[in-house]
């Protein structure tokens, strides 16, 4: 997929002129304090399961002919779907779904269908098990909303969880695109709580679940795209949230001047992630991802 030059320090509106360093992270942090604040608010909205968007199936017409002795038939026609894949919206480690009002907004400009936004437990003790949970999920998108395929849009646990499904259980088959922001797919130094939870220890770098995701992949039919911050705080280091694997077609999106908690409300983010949703399948013309910078 095909992407921009680098973000200009006045694509994202803050301090990111500045030239000393400790300057933009000063920024960073009363911004990450903010997003804290409000998500807090939000919180408990979040709490109870989303109840899922039923979509409007158009009647079939009837047959033209009738039967000699019988009553008019119908005849099933084949339902084709041309509109782009539903997204599915994954949040991170003791979240929920409220964590995702800005880029839902986002992506449902325009007329698009509502994401669908899932909870998995705060008991979650095993990132396969998780993931096991979410492909059951996926299916049930797809056979709600007639289409074969899924996007999927992941915050930090959220992504991993969502790699995992698609590298390891043969969620490929489901999911086009995956999107991830701050994700831990090196595995993080720095992780709250660490070596309390068990699913916190999984994504610690030398898990069992971060080795496992380092195994080939031969012929996985899934996009990744990576959005890393350069000053995210809770990936120790910030590259760690980079997908690195020769097996995968993958883009890797560098963002500043934000933290580990802007990345799903930030506009500039949300922007990208939608032009990232709104690429086509490779030989088609590319949809630029805009507000990000491929990394290096």
């Amino acid at each position: 997929m095909k992407l921009p030059p680098p973000l200009s320090p006045g694509s994202l509106p803050l301090p990111l002129r500045l030239p000393r360093p400790s300057s933009a992270l000063l920024a960073a942090t009363a911004l990450e304090l903010t997003v804290l604040a409000g998500h807090l608010l939000a919180y408990p909205f979040g709490l109870t399961p989303e109840r899922p968007e039923v979509p409007e199936v158009p009647e079939r017409p009837e047959h033209p002919r009738q039967h000699e002795d019988g009553p008019h038939t119908t005849t099933a026609l084949p339902v084709t779907t041309t509109a782009a894949p539903p997204v599915v919206l994954l949040h991170g480690f003791l979240d929920n779904r409220s964590v995702f009002l800005v880029l839902r907004r986002a992506l449902t400009r325009h007329g698009a269908p509502r994401p669908t936004s899932l909870n998995y437990s705060p008991l979650t003790r095993d990132v396969r098990a998780a993931a096991a949970v979410l492909g059951r999920q996926v299916e049930a998108v797809c056979t709600r909303t007639g289409h074969d395929r899924v996007d999927i849009v992941g915050h930090s646990l959220g992504g991993l969880i969502a790699r995992y499904y698609v590298q390891r259980l043969g969620g490929d088959h489901r999911v086009r695109t995956l999107v991830t922001l701050g994700t831990p797919h090196g595995g993080t130094a720095v992780a709250p709580g660490a070596g309390l939870h068990p699913i916190v220890r999984q994504m610690r770098g030398g898990s069992s679940v971060i080795e496992e995701l380092r195994r080939p992949a031969p012929g996985c039919r899934t996009r990744f795209v990576s959005f890393w911050a350069e000053l995210d705080q809770v990936m120790v280091p910030a590259g760690t949230a980079c997908v690195d694997h020769p097996d995968l077609d993958a883009v890797n999106v560098r963002v500043t001047g934000i933290g580990h908690l802007a990345l799903p409300v930030h506009p500039a983010v949300a922007a990208a992630v939608r032009g990232a949703l709104e690429a086509r399948e490779p030989g088609e013309d590319d949809v630029p991802v805009t507000g990000a910078t491929s990394a290096a």
